[in-house]
């Protein structure tokens, strides 16, 4: 006999006691019989009402709105973004949270993952249990730092362009976004017809005044003709292979972070326009580089570590670079073609760097996808005997996960340090330092 399908919860509402902050932009709460609510656009220690926007009977738990505020808390300020919101633009998380109260809730975030899936304290991960915020972002609380450099919009069936709603692919059209740097608010994307693509993707250099706008088309659509409001490159997004082509102007932007440009024509870069010199600075201080030593950048990117590390190892040193993205490789061997003894190398860490024959290592610096390295990763890299290994992560649970497999395998945390690149978000920058746990103990 076919059971009977559970019933939707989608739309009720219930009045409830917010609790903890939890992994993800949302707090935790309880129905009166018990259910788990994830609820966004809440505080700790709010009496709301939530509607539930996923869920149903019998569910482990349910997702949901905080739809009105019964008993608000200190901490909450009216959003200043008019797209933010219950249904709306999916973007920022804490856009209805005092600056210093996002910061305080990412750093709950961070302690609960370590641990829940790392057991550790903050003071056994060598954390003050802080979270810094980017230099010059020091707003008060209803401002909104313009810090990202690189925004992706979608595109509604009228050709205007917005932003996806949470967990939806309904698209939030919108007149500006606060948080856009004002390299790609001046581009004026929002105030064009983008009819037959599927996405427009504007990037704004802060080592350059180079600006890039990559348009993906919908199946069949021609491209329209891109007259922005300032001279700017224009990519296209093959439909079959998506691969990235030059439509005109220069396939890349350039970038500056430790006193070096880079070239960025597909690979990773970090969107805070202070994120690079930021985690750069943060890694080497907690390497300390010695002149000819060896060293490997793991998810190099176009190269941003292994160039730091190159300058400071000197012409003795050598390193190692292993990133998959093809773009970024030729970008990360262009970019430190002037080192002798850096290689980079294209692939999977967890395929390439056991056919590298490389049995030991000095340091090594991993900025793994949001994912993590995993377990086998982390076995093989412990294996080399690195005096110090900089893990730099933007998910605190992959983060913490990877930190315990380095810990059965004979690593400590000597420091973390965690950064607020992020405002308005629930990211928030890891970096973590580790080392034999024999040093530490």
């Amino acid at each position: 006999m076919q059971a009977e399908p559970k019933k939707s919860l989608v739309g009720e509402e219930y009045e409830v006691e917010v609790g903890p902050v939890a992994h993800g932009g949302h707090c935790i709460a309880r129905t009166e019989a018990g259910q788990v609510l994830f609820v966004r656009h809440a505080l700790p220690g709010e009496r709301i009402v939530a509607r539930v926007t996923e869920g149903e009977e019998g569910a482990r738990f349910l997702r949901a709105d905080a739809v009105r505020v019964l008993e608000a808390s200190k901490d909450r300020i009216d959003a200043p973004c008019p797209y933010a919101g219950p249904g709306r633009c999916g973007g920022c998380d804490w856009q209805h949270a005092k600056p210093g109260a996002q910061r305080r809730l990412k750093g709950e975030v961070i302690a609960e993952q370590l641990r829940r899936l790392a057991g550790l304290t903050p003071e056994e991960a060598g954390w003050d249990g802080t979270v810094v915020p980017a230099e010059g972002d020091k707003l008060p609380a209803g401002e909104v730092p313009k810090w990202r450099t690189r925004v992706q919009y979608a595109v509604d069936p009228s050709g205007r362009a917005g932003l996806r709603r949470h967990r939806s692919h309904e698209v939030e059209p919108i007149d500006h976004c606060m948080i856009a740097a004002e390299g790609v608010s001046e581009l004026g994307i929002e105030k064009r017809d983008w009819t037959g693509m599927d996405s427009v993707e504007a990037f704004a250099a802060t080592g350059s005044q180079d600006r890039q706008v990559i348009l993906t088309p919908k199946p069949g659509a021609r491209l329209p003709l891109v007259e922005l409001d300032r001279p700017v490159s224009v990519l296209r997004v093959d439909e079959r292979t998506g691969g990235v082509h030059r439509v005109h102007g220069r396939p890349f932007v350039r970038e500056r972070a430790d006193g070096r440009t880079y070239r960025v024509g597909g690979g990773f870069w970090q969107v805070h326009p202070k994120a690079a010199d930021t985690l750069v600075t943060a890694v080497m201080q907690g390497l300390l580089p010695r002149k000819g030593e060896t060293a490997l950048d793991l998810y190099c990117g176009v190269g941003l570590f292994a160039g730091a590390l190159a300058d400071r190892l000197g012409e003795k040193g050598a390193v190692l670079g292993i990133e998959s993205g093809k773009r970024a490789v030729e970008d990360a061997r262009h970019n430190l073609a002037e080192f002798d003894r850096v290689r980079i190398e294209h692939g999977k860490v967890e395929s390439v760097l056991p056919r590298t024959g490389i049995t030991e290592v000095d340091l090594i610096v991993l900025d793994p996808p949001r994912a993590g390295a995993g377990r086998r990763t982390v076995a093989h890299l412990s294996s080399l005997g690195a005096r110090r290994i900089a893990y730099v992560a933007c998910d605190p649970a992959a983060l913490a996960r990877d930190l315990a497999y380095f810990r059965e395998e004979g690593y400590r945390v000597r420091t973390l340090r965690a950064f607020d690149l992020f405002p308005m978000t629930h990211h928030v920058e890891c970096v973590a330092i580790l080392e034999p746990a024999a040093k530490g103990s």
